[in-house]
């Protein structure tokens, strides 16, 4: 097994950072089924475009989502199946729990 360069570390704990926080791991929850817009998101979690459109953000500098215009709206997806497979792992790592 090769050791990692220090640029792939730092690459790989900046996804994860950015995963830690749970209205971010909710907006991949809701991504994870459907591409979405900042207020359809808002609505679903409860929470105002702002903190959305913050999340967002974060979740943009990393390439977890990407977003795709539509005339004036914004949608957002995850970015690649790459995305999808980490959070649908992590997922399935804390649901089977003590096994």
């Amino acid at each position: 097994m090769s050791n990692l360069d220090p640029h792939t570390i730092e690459g790989l704990t900046e996804i994860f950072r950015v995963l830690g926080d749970p209205t971010r791991v909710r907006i991949l929850d809701a991504l994870s089924r459907s591409e979405m817009c900042v207020g359809d998101l808002a609505t679903r979690l409860g929470v105002t475009e702002s903190a959305v459109s913050h999340q967002l953000r974060l979740l943009r500098s990393t390439r977890i989502v990407r977003p795709r215009p539509d005339g004036r709206m914004m949608f957002y997806a995850l970015d690649d199946r790459h995305v999808l497979a980490l959070f649908e792992q992590g997922l399935r790592h804390v649901q089977e729990g003590g096994r």
